[in-house]
């Protein structure tokens, strides 16, 4: 499979749980924009079968090469970002909860549901292309999770699908700047994650980030249905460093306030 296929697969289910993200194609693409992404993240636990290495496996397998390593203390996170010979390829960003640094119970938690993945996904490296793969979902077992972790509640509701995809705004020709983006979304009524500030980084670092809030979805609980966030749509603008090349990473301490676009409160 070529990286533009799989790609796609994810667009397509992200645009479903995302409905904010084709509404934001909508209005750039009447401006005239071409969009391009700068980055795809995905999430998953620390467990052996599924970790950030599992999870890497199909685009390793369509030539993408695995670059630098990050650490979210506060969040209790590691994370990887691969990157594909063809320039025009998103960065791929993966994270991973690091589950012995919360309670037996979280961990017990998430092991149960770790246990319902079918075997043929894991051993056909197609975990990161099922949803959420195990069974029923608890509305209070998801209020449990987010009093220690909110990535952990998210991750047991979604499982595996595209966290967010990223505008690339360098490539934008009707707006220079981040800030002219954002204004550009309020004024069209999305809510932004102010969280750390609307801007995240700066020209110094060579990375500025933000995104809009996630959206909404109605999710089906062992006891009803319930509206929880889903994901999210970021925006990047990257800066050349003293090599005079466009910073291709990510500073962990603005993508520990990225994440929290899908904080329930």
């Amino acid at each position: 499979m070529q990286y533009e296929e799989i790609i796609d697969i994810f667009w397509e289910e992200y645009l479903k749980t995302t409905p904010s993200a084709g509404k934001i194609h909508e209005l750039l693409e009447a401006k005239g924009e071409k969009i391009s992404n700068d980055h795809i993240a995905f999430r998953t636990f620390n467990h052996p079968s599924i970790n950030v290495e599992q999870l890497a496996k199909p685009f390793l397998a369509c030539g993408y090469v695995e670059k630098d390593d990050y650490v979210f203390e506060e969040k209790k996170l590691r994370a990887k970002h691969y990157e594909h010979p063809d320039v025009d390829a998103p960065k791929i960003f993966i994270s991973e909860l690091l589950l012995e640094e919360f309670s037996e119970k979280l961990q017990s938690l998430i092991l149960k549901k770790i246990n319902e993945i079918p075997l043929g996904l894991m051993a056909t490296n197609a975990t990161i292309f099922s949803g959420r793969p195990w069974g029923t979902i608890s509305h209070e077992t998801y209020l449990k999770l987010r009093e220690e972790s909110e990535y952990a509640a998210w991750m047991y509701v979604y499982g595996f699908c595209a966290n967010h995809f990223t505008i690339n705004v360098n490539q934008l020709t009707s707006m220079a700047s981040l800030e002219e983006m954002n204004s550009f979304l309020k004024a069209n009524g999305f809510a932004m994650n102010v969280s750390g500030g609307e801007v995240k980084g700066s020209p110094e670092a060579l990375l500025e980030q933000s995104s809009i809030l996630a959206d909404k979805k109605a999710i089906d609980f062992a006891e009803g249905s319930f509206e929880i966030p889903s994901c999210y749509y970021e925006f990047a603008r990257r800066y050349e460093g003293a090599n005079g090349q466009l910073f291709n990473g990510f500073i962990a301490k603005s993508a520990d306030k990225i994440f929290e676009s899908t904080n329930a409160g």
